[in-house]
């Protein structure tokens, strides 16, 4: 056998030797002490150091009373493992936040007053990295939170958790589309590689209560939004409003809606009064509708409607919200660095396009 490989072994073993205990070495302690066995035999049998055996031992010890009201000490496997969590938790040294108080009341900031994602709050941080000693990962950012290391941030404060991947079920279309069907609508349209062409859906408040609701319009490549308060939910309305857009734009709406998707509801039953310009002849936009019961197809539309819940939630009474506020939400979304973009915002990226037009 060769000295190279007795080093080898002799490095893994004091690997092993050193290593932290688990919960399950723990658990095996318990049952070789109960057995008689002693704390050396113990270490050489976990391939732990006769140390780390009698810190364990230490950690767990209890004061048992027998039946016979005898008392002795033992161990409690489950007592240490917590113990051994809690000082890992307790630990300060560890911290990648270390003693940045400035970054950690940023973050707690951006996420409890602001609304934002921790993994957008970070972005913001960044932008302003000369303020703090140090800076974090996404990973870590949630780690903290799960483990309780800030004062006031918890996981109830987050605004949205990590969906689960859902399974579409693509449904039979029983009858034609108002208008144009997706199905028609170009290829470079789902590249996004085009600014020009939008989603629109609305938000809706608490039925019975609310008459009005927030017409809703996603620009697919810069995810640039725009929201209006609508009186109701008749479809009229929602031509009144692409001609208010279209009379503010001018001849600039036409480069900047060159198409709009929508789903079959029934506020976007005109796709003839909504293609219609109403300052010349002919169309201004495209209509495109999607599948029924196919919300995927308007996936940044129904991604960004998330957002406006943070700040509106479900059962609002949108009649009392004035139209200031739903400004505040829209320029809210429209500054949120987005990760999809490469932590630019939304209104960044839609004016330099329009400066290109």
């Amino acid at each position: 056998m060769s000295a190279a490989f007795l080093r080898k072994g002799n490095r893994h073993m004091r690997k092993k030797e050193f290593s932290q205990m688990t919960y399950n070495d723990r658990l095996r302690l318990d049952t070789l002490i109960r057995a008689g066995h002693k704390p050396k035999e113990v270490a050489e049998i976990l391939h732990k150091h006769i140390s780390t055996i009698y810190r364990e031992l230490k950690r767990g010890r209890y004061i048992h009373t027998n039946s016979d009201l005898t008392e002795e000490e033992r161990y409690n496997p489950e007592e240490a493992d917590r113990k051994a969590r809690e000082n890992l938790k307790a630990k300060g040294a560890g911290l990648k936040i270390g003693n940045d108080i400035e970054l950690a009341n940023f973050l707690e900031s951006l996420v409890i007053e602001r609304k934002y994602s921790p993994d957008a709050a970070l972005a913001k941080a960044r932008e302003e990295q000369e303020r703090f000693t140090t800076m974090i990962c996404t990973t870590t950012f949630y780690s903290y939170i799960d483990k309780g290391i800030f004062l006031k941030l918890t996981n109830k404060d987050l605004p949205v958790k990590k969906d689960k991947k859902r399974k579409y079920r693509k449904v039979k279309q029983l009858r034609s589309s108002k208008g144009e069907s997706i199905e028609n609508r170009p290829e470079k349209i789902d590249t996004r590689e085009e600014m020009g062409h939008w989603e629109m859906d609305t938000v809706k408040g608490k039925q019975g209560v609310t008459k009005s609701c927030l017409l809703v319009l996603t620009e697919r490549k810069t995810r640039n939004e725009i929201i209006a308060k609508l009186p109701d939910q008749k479809a009229e309305s929602v031509v009144n409003a692409l001609n208010r857009l279209e009379k503010k734009l001018g001849s600039m709406f036409y480069n900047v809606f060159k198409s709009i998707t929508v789903d079959n509801g029934s506020e976007f039953a005109d796709y003839e009064g909504m293609e219609k310009s109403c300052r010349r002849k002919g169309k201004r936009t495209t209509l495109y509708y999607c599948h029924p019961y196919s919300s995927y197809e308007r996936g940044s539309n129904e991604n960004q409607n998330k957002m406006i819940r943070r700040h509106i939630p479900k059962g609002t009474n949108l009649d009392a919200i004035p139209n200031k506020r739903i400004k505040q939400i829209e320029n809210w979304i429209n500054d949120y660095p987005r990760r999809k973009l490469g932590y630019c915002s939304s209104k960044e990226l839609f004016e330099k396009e329009l400066i290109a037009i």
